[in-house]
């Protein structure tokens, strides 16, 4: 039984690993996502995926970033400096 000073559960969590940098704009010719570079159908899954599947995708996504086109604006940097820090 947990006593009002019992705060460890609150600060223990089991999240998924993602890639998500919280920039979701689906690129249009190659259906990925902009931020994270997964596909919809990969983002829609991706909480059912096994560690082992999310780790074959994670390990994928630094490939597919010439997928994506260039778009005018100031996304691409937004998306660059996500991607940095």
């Amino acid at each position: 039984m947990s006593g009002p000073d019992d705060t460890d559960g609150i600060w223990s969590r089991n999240e998924i690993e993602s890639p998500c940098i919280k920039i979701c704009v689906i690129h249009r010719e190659s259906r990925l996502c902009t931020g994270c570079l997964r596909s919809i159908d990969e983002i829609g899954s991706w909480s059912q995926m096994t560690p082992e599947a999310r780790h074959q995708i994670m390990t994928d996504l630094p490939s597919r970033a010439g997928k994506i086109t260039k778009r005018r604006g100031g996304r691409a940097a937004r998306i660059s400096k996500a991607r940095i820090t």
